[in-house]
């Protein structure tokens, strides 16, 4: 398995137990555990020059969103900027040949088919879109009520699902040529279970696996390549302003606070969000973009620690597992 650390190649040899164990994944995991804050240009095989391209990105008001929209201008690419107000929008580097702000409310899907057909008539085609609307949401289980829950479950997931789908249909009969990119931001909360992030890592989990499965069902011939994007933690409004709490304490938690553990965090986090947005309009530039890939030192960090507790985990209980086949059964090899 080879991994990208600082624009080097290395090797990393596993077992082969490992390596059965995750045959589905081993494509994309290399490029998981791969850190690129420092990719450039000029030093990485895989970017590819391309003409400029059309950006539709979601959540654009502020953070990641806001900070990727600034590098595509900054790079000339044009983008389809959009959020629930896109009033209150503001670009300084932007002209009205390079940039549309448009409103789109992902959990409406009138209004996501009304963003993508005024983004195809203005710039005729969409060559990437980044799915990076969303919110945290932290509180014990037991704090949070149904109605929080389910309301992160439409914004993380639902309506990543709503917007993927026109996504998918845009690149495959609109694009002439046929072909895009789809980045999916989810979290390495999508990759780690998070203390006081249950819900909110439900719904990251649950994009991954969707999005893995997506992958496979596409043909090759559409040109379509999907990428999840797992941060960790970033100094944006994420854990400020933008998050949300359980609105019913459990006193039975009284040995958590999840706000004063937010404020705590908030500001202190590792990732630089400039430095993110750079890392995703590049990976967006790659010929072959992988399926997976966390940004942040943070998220290095605990993505490894989760392989190596996967790699410590399942090879103990071999016995139980592989003792459940029919008898008789033969195994691929």
């Amino acid at each position: 398995m080879l991994l990208m650390t600082s624009g080097v190649i290395i090797s990393l040899h596993l077992p082969q137990w490992w390596l059965y164990i995750y045959k589905g994944l081993s494509h994309s995991l290399s490029a998981s555990v791969a850190t690129i804050n420092h990719i450039t240009t000029t030093n990485h095989p895989n970017l590819a020059t391309m003409a400029p391209q059309v950006f539709f990105i979601t959540g654009t008001s502020t953070g990641f969103g806001y900070h990727y929209v600034e590098k595509c201008l900054k790079e000339g690419d044009k983008v389809v900027a959009t959020a629930r107000n896109s009033s209150k929008l503001a670009f300084p580097t932007a002209t009205k040949d390079n940039l549309l702000t448009l409103d789109c409310d992902v959990t409406d899907q009138s209004s996501i088919d009304a963003a993508f057909a005024q983004a195809l008539s203005h710039f005729g085609r969409i060559d990437v879109v980044v799915n990076n609307a969303g919110y945290g949401l932290s509180g014990e289980f037991e704090s949070l009520t149904d109605e929080q829950i389910r309301t992160q479950m439409e914004v993380n997931f639902f309506g990543l699902l709503n917007v993927t789908r026109v996504a998918l249909e845009t690149m495959r009969e609109r694009n002439s040529p046929p072909g895009g990119r789809i980045q999916q931001i989810t979290s390495i909360g999508g990759q780690r279970g998070v203390p006081t992030f249950s819900i909110y890592c439900a719904s990251k989990w649950a994009v991954e696996g969707f999005t893995e499965s997506l992958q496979q069902e596409l043909k090759p011939e559409w040109g379509i390549k999907l990428t999840c994007i797992e941060p960790g933690g970033f100094r944006t409004d994420w854990a400020g302003r933008s998050m949300d709490f359980g609105a019913k304490k459990n006193s039975a938690y009284d040995h958590i606070d999840a706000k004063a553990n937010m404020a705590q965090r908030h500001g202190t986090q590792a990732g630089d969000p400039v430095k993110g947005a750079d890392a995703m309009w590049q990976v967006a530039k790659m010929e072959e973009p992988p399926l997976r890939l966390v940004i942040g030192s943070d998220a290095h960090r605990l993505i490894m620690e989760k392989i190596k507790s996967y790699g410590d985990n399942y090879p103990k209980y071999e016995e139980i597992a592989n003792g459940c086949d029919v008898d008789g059964y033969e195994r691929p090899q």
